[in-house]
């Protein structure tokens, strides 16, 4: 049994009611970026496995947060995590990355909030500029050797390189 096509419905299809322009169809996608930041964000830092075959790894302790860490920040908008894993190694280490980092992998930090992920570099090819001086971010930095780390590595730190050192298995979880 076939039936007649039904009529177009004019408030569809009326030529009086023009298709979206380009110039609003961006407004919307901006708008919509916007509530989505809001309604979902989420926060990704990068930290960076400084590793020397004679001194170890190199640690910063904040002074804003307890424990011995790998350096390391937040990601900034329009920078690769690359790039701003390079920048806060210089910035917190006084280290200059000069080979190509080994991603050793990307971690939920359900410590943090249930919103935070962090990526983990290896890095070992890397130029000393000096040594890193305390300041109002960085109170200490220094190499340890991975059999002589300190007492108060966070714990997160110390999972991150059991697992680089083979001691453990990657983990999805901070």
């Amino acid at each position: 049994m076939s039936s007649a096509p039904s009529p177009p419905d004019p408030a569809r299809h009326s030529p009086a009611v023009p298709a979206p322009s380009t110039g609003w169809r961006r407004v919307l996608r901006r708008l919509a970026h916007l509530y989505w930041r809001f309604a979902r964000p989420m926060t990704l830092g990068v930290r960076a496995a400084i590793l020397h075959p004679d001194k170890g790894v190199f640690l910063v302790k904040h002074s804003y947060v307890a424990g011995w860490h790998l350096p390391g920040g937040g990601v900034e908008a329009g920078e690769t995590i690359v790039a701003s894993m390079a920048r806060e190694v210089e910035e917190e280490a006084n280290i200059v990355v000069t080979g190509e980092p080994v991603l050793h992998g990307v971690f939920f930090n359900v410590h943090a909030s249930r919103r935070d992920h962090v990526v983990v570099y290896v890095v070992r090819t890397f130029t000393e500029r000096g040594p890193r001086l305390p300041d109002r971010e960085i109170v200490e930095a220094s190499f340890f050797p991975l059999d002589g780390l300190p007492d108060d590595i966070t714990r997160g730190t110390r999972e991150r390189l059991d697992e680089i050192a083979g001691r453990r298995p990657l983990s999805p979880t901070w």
